[in-house]
């Protein structure tokens, strides 16, 4: 069985319009999640405790779309070896 994950960050943008972080230096890592669900609580929070600053963002990212356990590894994937 695989797991969903998921990866809630955010941080100060550019502009409220973009995807562009101000500083990624500075990209807040709320946590990888095991559902979406879990996640969306976690984001939710996150956003609402910024609601005051239009630039700060908050993202989910599902980290189990990123790799598909039946494909061969890359060579990244190898690269301790």
């Amino acid at each position: 069985m695989s797991q969903r994950l998921h990866l809630v960050f955010g941080g100060e943008l550019v502009s409220p319009d973009s995807a562009v972080f101000k500083d990624a230096t500075q990209i807040h890592t709320v946590g990888i999640f095991p559902d979406y669900a879990s996640a969306f609580r976690a984001w939710k929070a996150e956003a609402q405790r910024t609601v005051d600053n239009a630039h700060m963002r908050y993202f989910i990212a599902h980290i189990h779309r990123l790799r598909d356990e039946a494909q061969p590894g890359s060579p990244t994937g190898e690269f301790g070896n």
